[in-house]
């Protein structure tokens, strides 16, 4: 039980330090804020919101994966290495496949909830 409450506690720390210092975590926690009650009446069922809600915690899970590869990274040298800039761009082409990825989600929920089509 320890264990878990010693992950817990790292788990916060992480949360306050991302959400003081990282804009792009900001955005996406606002996106999520927004995406509670809008998903709500965008969806017509308990699984399509939890498809919805779902696609941005999928967003904020791969923004904090790419701040912790670019925390490393700067970790281990703030001098240009080809390596290291290959990582960082990685993280953030994960970003990006995860932004299409809810924006896909939340595109086609939008476009069945106007046809009138359950999600």
């Amino acid at each position: 039980m320890k264990r878990l409450i010693d992950a817990f506690h790292n788990s916060a720390r992480a949360f306050r330090r991302l959400a003081g210092s990282e804009a792009a975590f900001r955005q996406e926690l606002a996106l999520l804020v927004l995406a509670l009650p809008i998903g709500w009446f965008v969806s017509t069922s308990w699984s399509g919101y939890a498809l919805l809600l779902g696609a941005v915690l999928v967003l904020i899970l791969v923004e904090v994966l790419n701040t912790g590869i670019e925390a490393a990274c700067n970790a281990v040298s703030r001098e240009f290495d080809s390596d290291i800039q290959l990582a960082k761009d990685c993280g953030s082409l994960a970003v990006l496949i995860a932004i299409v990825l809810a924006a896909g989600v939340w595109l086609v929920a939008v476009g069945e909830r106007l046809a009138g089509l359950p999600f």
